[in-house]
C-alpha cells in the first residue's frame, strides 16, 4: 500500500483551509508535498498517493476526484468523515481513516459544562448580572439525574465516563441493544430512539451522520422526550430536524437545548434558535481546546510513519458502516 514515485518520494496533497497545518516538518522532510486550498486541490491531488483533508470540513473532493488518479490513502482531520463519503471513494481502493480519539475527552468536558450550566442556570445568572438585577433562584441537582448518550463511539464513551463520574445515570444508544456495557451499562437500539429518551434528563447526541442517522431528532423523538429534558447535540448538525427542534423548543415540549453543530454554518444571523432563552449555543468549537490543531498533525505524522513502513494504520474507517468500527 506504500508505492511512490520513481524517485522513491511519496507525493502527499494537503487541503488546508485557511490556516495551514502545524508542525509538519517530519512529513516535508519525507515527502513531496503540495498545500492547496479548495480551488486548487484537482491539481494538487493528480499524481498524489496521500491526502490529508486538513480542511475537514470542506466538500470540495468529490468535484476534485476525477484527479485522483493513483491516491492510496486519505486521511481527514476529524473524527466524522460524512464530509467525504460520497459513492466513488466509498467504491475506491483508497483507504480512509481519520483522527479518532483527538477529540474525545474536551467533548466530554463540553458536555458536562452544558449538563452544568442547564442545572445551575448559568446563562440567567449571567443576563441578570448584566442587568445588575438580584434575583435569588433554587438550582437543581445533576447527581442522580438521567442522561442518554446516542452514539457509542470513543466520543460517547468519554462523555459517559464523565457524566457518571459526576453522579449522573447514564445509558446509551447505538445501532445494536446489549447491556453490562462497561462506560453505558444498558445500551439501546436507536432504531427504538423514542424509547429510549423517554425517561432522560439529558439526551446527548454524538451518532456519526450516516444515512440512518440523518434527522434522527425528528419531532417524533422530541415528543417522546420529558417536558423537563435538555438536548445536547455535539455530533453532527444534520442529525437534527432543526425546524422540529424549534418547534418543540417553543412549545415547551423539551425544555432547553445546548448547540455546537447546525444543518447550515455559520448559524445564519437571523435563526431562531438565536434568540431563545432556553438555547446555548456555539460555534462548532466543543473539541478545540488549546493545543487542537498539533495533536491533529500528530495523528496524521504517526500514520504516514506508519504507511511508509508498511505498518497498520491505525484509525481506518468502514467507508460502508462510515466510522471506524469498534475496536479497531
Amino acid at each position: 500500500m506504500n508505492a511512490v514515485t520513481e524517485t522513491g518520494t511519496p507525493v502527499l496533497a494537503v487541503l488546508t483551509g485557511d490556516t495551514p497545518p502545524p508542525d509538519m516538518t517530519a512529513v516535508e522532510q519525507q515527502a513531496e508535498v503540495r498545500y492547496t486550498d479548495a480551488a486548487g486541490l484537482a491539481d494538487a491531488v493528480r499524481g498524489a498517493d496521500v491526502l490529508f483533508m486538513y480542511d475537514f470540513l470542506s466538500t470540495v473532493l468529490p468535484s476534485a476526484w476525477h484527479a485522483a488518479d493513483r491516491l492510496q490513502w486519505l486521511h481527514i482531520a476529524a473524527a466524522g468523515v460524512d464530509p467525504v463519503m460520497f459513492p466513488e471513494l466509498q467504491a475506491s481502493d483508497v483507504v480512509l481513516t481519520n483522527a479518532r480519539g483527538v477529540f474525545d475527552d474536551s467533548i466530554a468536558e463540553y458536555v458536562l459544562g452544558q449538563v452544568l450550566s442547564f442545572a445551575k442556570d448559568m446563562p440567567r445568572s449571567l443576563r441578570l448580572q448584566d442587568a445588575r438585577t438580584w434575583r435569588h433562584r433554587e438550582t437543581e441537582r445533576i447527581g442522580g439525574a438521567s442522561a442518554v448518550v446516542v452514539g457509542t463511539g470513543p466520543i460517547g464513551r468519554a462523555i459517559a465516563r464523565l457524566l457518571r463520574a459526576a453522579g449522573l445515570q447514564v445509558s446509551g444508544a447505538g445501532r445494536r441493544a446489549r447491556s453490562g456495557d462497561p462506560d453505558f451499562g444498558t445500551v439501546h437500539a436507536t432504531d427504538r430512539l423514542a424509547e429510549c429518551v423517554a425517561d432522560a434528563d439529558y439526551v446527548v447526541a454524538v451518532a456519526p451522520l450516516t444515512e440512518q442517522t440523518k434527522n434522527m431528532f425528528d419531532a417524533a423523538a422530541f415528543a417522546a422526550m420529558k417536558p423537563s429534558a435538555r438536548f445536547i447535540n455535539v455530533g453532527r448538525g444534520e442529525l437534527v430536524a432543526t425546524d422540529d427542534l424549534v418547534a418543540a423548543l417553543r412549545s415547551e415540549t423539551i425544555a432547553g437545548a445546548a448547540l455546537d453543530v447546525f444543518d447550515t454554518e455559520p448559524l445564519p444571523a437571523d435563526h431562531p434558535l438565536w434568540t431563545m432563552e432556553n438555547v446555548l449555543i456555539s460555534p462548532h468549537m466543543s473539541g478545540d481546546v488549546v493545543g487542537w490543531r498539533r495533536e491533529l498533525v500528530g495523528v496524521f505524522t504517526d500514520n504516514f510513519q506508519r504507511w511508509r513502513t508498511g505498518d497498520e494504520l491505525r484509525n481506518v474507517v468502514d467507508k460502508q458502516l462510515g466510522y471506524v468500527p469498534s475496536g479497531s
